[in-house]
């Protein structure tokens, strides 16, 4: 399918290091799985993305994720560093970052390697996002066990490597279980370590956690880096925080709230019965329909989803998720449900609106992050 439409604006922007926005204390941002429709074209879905990285950037969102998926024809993005460096010259302010690497898919030392570059290039707007990737795709495609969790394992050895090399203190060198790495400090101006991080000691960094206890978000905890949750039910976010702190306590660490960002199917619109239109009858739900719902119950996992964990999974549909896990309606409703989430969790710095492609119908989203950045972001200002 070929996508055309007023969405597609063309053109570069001067980029500078994001700076912070007065006093608000909770900030936005943007997730890009990224999904497309399985008969979109690459390109097409990729100009898409970009697209809404600009939008991001115009209406005062602080920051957008791309994720990175390898055997998904729904999430069709193996590389989000390629559209970061594109989305990075074409936008402002807006940080950027990978939601998240699948670290048991790359060698460590070459990923740190290409982070801390992008990173230059971004003049201070990358963030780093890192993920084990939970797939029997994965799994196979990149020949892992499942049991005992060898993607936990690479993932856990590959952090090592990665934060040692960019530790300039002491010396690196690491073997391991499955990967050798050193930093090399030969000496002199040839073939020498010579690529450190523009930020210091190296970007902001998040885990993404798919489940409530998640073992990713206890290595969030233990690391002090920026836990990632996706759209749960209060339960699930609950348990998720609770695996921080436990992952915070073995280290000695106090984990801080305002790392933990929470991402959520946000549609925003002038009504409410306008926001549950374009979320029940758009891309959004023929996406959950189609791939995400049958995916979850696939693997046992559609509790996530319930309010009531008695309820059949049959029942389970896109209409019933608008009315309770999505925040859909007007400005004044998505800013109650957001004050009520954050309440109801105990508090959070990042509320991330989850990105879908609605090239086919352009305005109905724009609109959607309009008002998301312009009205709901100054009115959840003082939730921190």
């Amino acid at each position: 399918m070929s996508v055309s439409g007023p969405w597609r604006e063309e053109g570069a922007a001067e980029k500078s290091v994001a700076e912070p926005k007065g006093d608000i204390a909770l900030e936005i941002g943007l997730f890009a799985m990224p999904a497309h429709p399985p008969e979109r074209s690459l390109y097409d879905g990729a100009q898409w993305d970009l697209q809404m990285a600009r939008w991001a950037d115009d209406y005062d969102f602080d920051e957008v994720w791309i994720g990175e998926h390898y055997f998904e024809a729904w999430e069709p993005c193996p590389a989000p560093d390629l559209l970061i460096a594109q989305a990075l010259m074409q936008t402002k302010r807006v940080r950027l970052g990978a939601g998240c690497h699948l670290l048991p898919c790359h060698h460590p030392l070459s990923l740190a390697y290409r982070v801390a570059f992008l990173d230059h290039l971004s003049k201070g707007r990358l963030m780093f996002g890192i993920g084990a990737g939970v797939g029997p795709a994965d799994m196979r495609g990149f020949d892992m066990n499942n049991f005992p969790g060898e993607n936990r394992e690479k993932m856990e050895e590959a952090l090592d490597i990665i934060l040692g090399v960019w530790d300039p203190s002491k010396p690196f060198k690491f073997n391991g279980k499955y990967w050798n790495a050193e930093r090399v400090e030969i000496g002199g101006t040839v073939n020498t370590h010579h690529i450190w991080p523009y930020q210091k000691p190296y970007p902001r960094m998040a885990i993404a956690g798919l489940t409530p206890r998640s073992s990713s978000l206890m290595l969030a905890g233990r690391h002090g880096l920026s836990p990632l949750s996706f759209d749960l039910n209060r339960n699930g976010l609950l348990e998720n925080w609770a695996a921080v702190e436990e992952g915070a306590a073995q280290a000695g660490r106090t984990p801080d709230r305002k790392d933990w960002r929470i991402v959520r199917t946000i549609v925003v619109a002038d009504t409410d019965e306008e926001a549950r239109a374009i979320a029940t009858n758009g891309f959004l739900a023929r996406f959950y329909e189609e791939f995400y719902l049958p995916g979850l119950a696939k693997v046992g996992a559609l509790a996530l989803m319930k309010q009531d964990p008695t309820m059949a999974d049959s029942d389970v549909t896109p209409e019933y998720l608008a009315r309770t896990n999505w925040l859909c309606g007007s400005p004044d409703t998505v800013v109650r449900g957001i004050q009520e989430l954050h309440e109801g969790v105990g508090g959070f710095g990042t509320m991330i609106m989850l990105a879908m492609d609605y090239s086919d119908q352009p305005e109905a989203w724009r609109r959607s992050m309009e008002l998301m950045g312009k009205v709901v972001r100054p009115r959840i200002a003082g939730l921190n």
